[in-house]
């Protein structure tokens, strides 16, 4: 049932994106406009368009959501592969976001010293790393 809901929300957040479907809403609101004469500007028609943006807005809230869970996912997938492949890296910060806070303010201290100690390092025209420079 999940990866279906997940499905489903992945095509509808490709559709939504389109230039096409931000056309169709524009001629949803040009329609709006126009018929307004025809029904006296009454609070009706004004209901109408305030009650479609309400819903749109409340159900593009949990799209953009969805869509922004996923892409971090895979940016998060994708930053551990590039740790666990790279000699010297550390695979400890492969999980970081499933931390505590205080452990991930641990670890942005120490990684805060070491910029502290590269820059004195550039400042003494030495380089910052251990690694040789290209």
């Amino acid at each position: 049932m999940a990866s279906l809901y997940a499905g489903v929300a992945k095509q509808v957040s490709r559709w939504c994106g389109r230039p096409s479907t931000f056309a169709l809403a524009v001629g949803v609101i040009l329609v709006w406009i126009v018929t307004g004469p025809i029904f006296a500007f009454s609070d009706t028609w004004q209901l109408v368009i305030n009650t479609g943006t309400t819903i749109v807005t409340f159900l593009m809230v949990f799209l953009i959501q969805n869509t922004q869970n996923r892409d971090t996912a895979a940016i998060q997938l994708k930053l551990d592969e590039l740790i666990r492949a790279t000699q010297g890296a550390h695979n400890a910060l492969m999980d970081l976001e499933e931390l505590e806070e205080r452990q991930i303010e641990a670890f942005r201290a120490r990684y805060e010293r070491l910029a502290g100690v590269a820059r004195d390092r550039l400042k003494r025209g030495e380089p910052d790393t251990d690694t040789p420079e290209a």
